[in-house]
């Protein structure tokens, strides 16, 4: 491959933003195999994932599975991967929201593609601008692990308005359990109290999300 098409010397002249997605992973390789170069590898990569996601997706072990991809680079890919959500986490800080989906667009690369069901916290202020969000629990959502004292501990601290709850479903099947809506009118009913409102309570997945607001279930 002449110099100046390979991925470095192709951002440092044209910008990042003229480099494929493979050729940005390539870069994130650094290195390819005995049998590959990075940028074949990184060709590889999406063609046996079938697309970007699998960064997300995948575990560590499960990249290792893919020849060529060893433990550094496997490591280095699902660090990029956290970054990426950690960055998109820090750009919507701030940002007022309009409506649910907004919420879940921000969720979605959080926890929408986690095998485990966690229990999040999204809390905005007067101006309905997300000024946090909190983990605060791992696990099947019930009563005994969803304790209002941690939920509204976490706003309160933050001098919160208002705000959003939200969990992910493993399964991609988004119906709200009995649990889930009884979780959040029990906690929708200490918002009242403590003068913080439950605007909603989203579900998540890969790609979706449902809303109980939007069903009237509390």
């Amino acid at each position: 491959m002449p110099t100046e098409e390979r991925p470095r010397e192709k951002m440092v002249k044209y910008g990042p933003e003229s480099l494929s997605t493979a050729e940005l992973l390539a870069l994130i390789l650094r290195t390819g195999s005995q049998e590959n170069t990075a940028l074949d590898l990184a060709n590889k990569l999406l063609t046996t994932c079938e697309g970007i996601n699998c960064l997300v997706e995948y575990s560590i072990e499960e990249l290792q599975e893919i020849k060529g991809i060893g433990l550094a680079k496997a490591t280095q890919l699902k660090a990029v991967a956290e970054l990426s959500k950690k960055l998109n986490i820090a750009r919507r800080d701030l940002t007022k929201v309009h409506s649910p989906g907004e919420v879940a667009e921000i969720l979605i690369p959080k926890i929408g593609y986690d095998h485990q069901e966690k229990f999040i916290v999204v809390v905005l202020d007067i101006k309905n601008q997300i000024i946090g969000i909190s983990e605060i629990s791992k696990g099947s959502l019930n009563s005994s692990i969803v304790h209002p004292r941690e939920v509204f501990r976490y706003a309160i601290k933050k001098s919160a308005a208002s705000i959003i709850l939200a969990h992910n479903h493993p399964s991609g099947d988004l119906t709200p359990s009995l649990e889930d809506i009884d979780v959040t009118k029990r906690l929708f009913k200490v918002g009242k109290l403590v003068g913080i409102e439950v605007l909603d309570h989203l579900i998540i997945g890969k790609d979706k999300y449902n809303s109980l607001k939007a069903q009237n279930l509390f």
